[in-house]
C-alpha cells in the first residue's frame, strides 16, 4: 500500500509551488502544451484557471496533481518535489496529500454517499471504522448529513457533486484541485458550489478550480489566466 513522503513543515511552505514547469508531447511535429508555467498556491487560498479550450489548463491540473510528469521544470505540492519520485511513491502523493473533484463525478453507483466519501481513505490504511465517521463528518461539511445512506442515482446532479467534494476533503489534503466542477450543473447549482466551495475555503480548505467558465471564475479571489500554454494574466480581488 503506497504511503506519501513527509511533507515539509512550517508556516511559509507553499501547498503548491511550480517553477518553469514545460509539458512537450513528442511528434512529429512536438506539441508544446505547456511553456514554462511559474506559479505559487499558498496555504488557505482559493483560486481559479481560467482559459479556453486548449489554453493548456488540463494539462496544468495533471501535472499540479501529480497524474502526469513535466518534460522539465519543478513541481512541489506541500514542499514534496514531485518529479523526484518513483510511480508508489506519486501514488502515495495523491492519497495522501491531494483531492481531487472531477465534472463526471466518478461515484460508485451501487455505494451509499457515505460509503463513496470513506473510499477517498482507503488507500491511507485508515480503519474502516475511522474511515465511516470522517466521511460522516465530510459529508456533515458539505450540508449532505441527511443523505448520506442515498444511493447516486437517488441524488441530485449538485448532490452529487457535494458528494464528491467531500470525498476529496475527507483526508484534509494540503490542496484540492477542482477539474471543471460546474460543467455539469446548471446555473443555479453551479453557484450553490461554488458558495460551497468559498465556505470551505473559509474554513482553511486550500482549492485550486479548473475552469473555462469565466463567471464561475469571477467569484474566486485569485483567478490565474491562461492561453497556449502559458500564465498571460493573475487578477486578485
Amino acid at each position: 500500500m503506497p504511503s506519501a513522503p513527509p511533507a515539509s513543515d512550517g508556516p511559509d511552505v507553499p501547498s503548491l509551488e511550480l517553477s518553469d514547469v514545460t509539458k512537450v508531447y513528442p511528434g512529429p511535429p512536438p506539441v508544446t502544451a505547456l511553456g514554462g508555467v511559474t506559479l505559487t498556491i499558498d496555504p488557505g487560498e482559493l483560486v481559479a484557471v481560467v482559459g479556453p479550450s486548449g489554453s493548456g489548463k488540463s494539462t496544468l491540473l495533471n501535472l499540479m496533481g501529480g497524474l502526469d510528469r513535466p518534460t522539465s521544470g519543478s513541481v512541489k505540492v506541500a514542499g514534496q518535489e514531485l518529479t523526484e519520485l518513483d510511480d508508489r511513491s506519486l501514488s502515495g502523493i495523491r492519497a495522501g496529500m491531494i483531492g481531487f473533484v472531477f465534472q463526471e463525478f466518478f461515484l460508485l453507483p451501487r455505494t451509499p454517499a457515505v460509503d463513496n466519501v470513506a473510499e477517498g481513505l482507503r488507500y491511507r490504511g485508515t480503519p474502516g471504522r475511522i474511515r465511516r465517521e470522517r466521511a460522516e463528518e465530510a459529508l456533515r461539511r458539505v450540508g449532505l448529513g441527511h443523505r448520506m445512506h442515498h444511493l447516486p442515482e437517488q441524488l441530485s446532479g449538485g448532490e452529487r457533486q457535494r458528494v464528491a467534494i467531500a470525498r476529496a476533503l475527507v483526508g484534509s489534503p494540503a490542496v484540492v484541485f477542482a477539474d471543471e466542477p460546474t460543467g455539469n450543473l446548471d446555473s443555479a447549482t453551479s453557484r450553490e458550489i461554488t458558495d460551497l466551495f468559498k465556505e470551505l475555503n473559509d474554513e482553511g480548505a486550500t482549492i485550486v478550480a479548473i475552469t473555462h467558465d469565466s463567471e464561475v471564475a469571477s467569484c474566486f479571489p485569485r483567478r490565474i489566466v491562461m492561453r497556449d500554454g502559458s500564465v498571460v494574466t493573475e487578477e486578485q480581488a
